[in-house]
């Protein structure tokens, strides 16, 4: 018998703006996503939460670590002396040279953690990190460390997958450049006993037909197939992705998700 496989579809960047987040409720109470992470340092965080609490048992709601352009809930002097968190790409350069200012980092990820358990009051029920920034060096391992200590039954999302699979995919230089950032992250989460996703998709340059690049995120599938999304409303200052939100967001509430994902051998609990 074939094993059966799951599609999970998240939503990132909950909280991020109110247009955002009722979007996203919005599709996740009408069966078009199955799961979203949630950005607790966000100032509308405790307000929008608001919209999870009444949402089906099946929707998965997670942890999207923030550690990059948004303003931390913690006073970062070293990480963030502007009171603004770094962008990813010089974030990465000090993360793979080691200089990282480690404590103050685990306080703003314990701080986060703290706001999600405050307005939903339990745990996420996975954890990951705003432009991935969870899996890079010595950052992954507070992560890890604090999921397991906190939240020893969420998963962890890995950005790996079969180089096949990501083939078959479109963006493959986007894919493989987070798989490659995301290299031994699920072994240091078998560590801590924290379960991954399988497999991963949904990178694409957020200009490109959405409709037309969908269908080929469900591509080869392993057993947990992790689908990242944006869909969104309105606009916030400083949202590169803007136009891409309402644009994603209108092509899920007309797809027909079950179906696409059946097609592909996924079930798609909605």
């Amino acid at each position: 018998m074939r094993p059966l496989r799951n599609l999970v579809l998240c939503a990132d960047d909950f909280a991020y703006s109110r247009g955002v987040s009722e979007t996203i409720a919005e599709l996740a109470a009408n069966g078009k996503l199955n799961a979203t992470s949630c950005m607790t340092l966000m100032p509308g965080w405790m307000d929008d939460a608001a919209l999870l609490r009444d949402l089906p048992a099946h929707v998965s709601i997670g942890l999207h670590l923030t550690l990059t352009q948004e303003r931390p809930l913690t006073d970062m002097p070293l990480f963030a002396p502007d009171g603004r968190l770094p962008e990813i790409d010089p974030l990465a350069g000090r993360a793979a040279r080691r200089q990282l200012p480690l404590e103050e980092i685990a306080a703003e990820i314990a701080a986060q953690f703290d706001a999600f358990t405050a307005a939903m009051g339990r745990a996420p029920d996975f954890v990951d990190g705003h432009q991935h920034s969870h899996a890079l060096p010595g950052i992954r391992d507070i992560v890890l460390f604090e999921t397991a200590s906190r939240a020893p039954d969420a998963w962890v999302r890995d950005c790996t997958d079969r180089v096949d699979a990501m083939l078959a995919r479109p963006f493959v230089g986007k894919a493989i450049g987070s798989a490659f950032h995301s290299r031994g992250l699920r072994r240091a989460a078998a560590r801590y006993r924290l379960r991954c996703n399988d497999s991963f998709a949904g990178h694409y340059d957020f200009s490109t037909d959405y409709k037309r690049l969908f269908p080929r995120f469900l591509r080869r599938a392993a057993g947990m197939h992790l689908v990242m999304c944006h869909p969104g409303a309105g606009k916030r200052a400083g949202d590169a992705i803007a136009e891409a939100r309402p644009r994603e967001a209108d092509v899920l509430r007309k797809w027909p998700i079950a179906d696409m994902a059946a097609a592909e051998g996924l079930a798609f609990p909605a």
